[in-house]
């Protein structure tokens, strides 16, 4: 997806690997330190190093970082130069419109995300792998939708991984994208998000389904938000009143003004990325 293995990035990691080395050596020198001191301390920062980079399959060392100023955030939206945005559709109440919105997503060929609760996995078996079936992302939205920052550590893993494991026994798919319940999250939420192998995910554009303004309003918060714009993902509900009905038009003004729809595993970085102050998911480099 993203990241080159070739010759010239390992040329360039390992040079500024030792370049980095030497300057540690020339400093360590100056404060006149012993012989076995310098040669301890080199050997704890290339580790610290070694830690701070991720080998991929193809051979490559490639930095990711999710952290901005100390602080870990989830991914707001995406840096990429295609019109491509994410819709997504948070499930954790009510499935009366679930069909509605799958036969109009399939009259669009349109591919989504859909964030589930382990309540709602555990309620509508059958519709969750109709969701994958039918080539759409299953995302992981928590067991049971609690502010995960006021929780244990202990308790922000278990929420993730029991409805993750939930999931692979009914369909036999393994979860990668976790959206907070209500958005709310500190660094320790995405920091044990990141250790049980998940990109924990926000959104720039909130449709605000939820209020139940009307079919109207939700196609104008969308379509005439400021943030909107290439790499957006954009925030729904399969629950939400007014949202089948706004789907289809929703659907073809955006496609009307250059967009393509992609699940979010389409549209994110899972490699050598990091991330500015505003949650937008930047490549470090592109594919050549």
């Amino acid at each position: 997806m993203l990241g080159r293995s070739n010759d010239d990035n390992d040329l360039q990691t390992s040079g500024v690997l030792i370049q980095y080395l030497r300057e540690v050596s020339m400093y360590l020198q100056k404060v006149n330190i012993s012989r076995k001191t310098a040669i301890l301390s080199i050997a704890v920062l290339v580790l610290a190093g070694l830690l701070g980079v991720r080998y991929r399959e193809e051979g490559t060392f490639l930095p990711t970082s999710s952290s901005v100023g100390g602080r870990a955030l989830p991914i707001y939206c995406v840096q990429t130069e295609e019109p491509k945005i994410a819709l997504t559709f948070d499930a954790a109440w009510g499935n009366d419109d679930t069909k509605k919105i799958m036969e109009i997503l399939k009259k669009h060929d349109v591919k989504v995300t859909f964030f589930m609760t382990g309540g709602w996995v555990e309620s509508y078996p059958d519709d969750v792998k109709m969701i994958l079936a039918e080539g759409h992302d299953l995302g992981n939205h928590s067991q049971n939708h609690k502010n995960m920052s006021q929780i244990s550590d202990a308790e922000k893993e278990e929420e993730l991984m029991s409805v993750h494991d939930k999931v692979k026994e009914l369909t036999g798919y393994d979860m990668f994208l976790f959206r907070p319940p209500y958005g709310d999250y500190d660094s320790k939420l995405i920091r044990v998000a990141r250790k049980c192998n998940y990109y924990a995910i926000q959104w720039d554009v909130d449709s605000l389904d939820w209020k139940d303004y009307g079919t109207e309003s939700i196609i104008k918060t969308v379509t005439k938000n400021k943030h909107l714009g290439n790499g957006s993902i954009i925030l729904c509900h399969n629950g939400a009143k007014y949202t089948a009905e706004a789907l289809d038009t929703l659907i073809t003004t955006l496609k009307d003004a250059g967009y393509k729809f992609v699940p979010l595993s389409e549209l994110i970085y899972r490699e050598s990325y990091h991330m500015d102050h505003e949650g937008r998911q930047i490549p470090d480099r592109t594919n050549s």
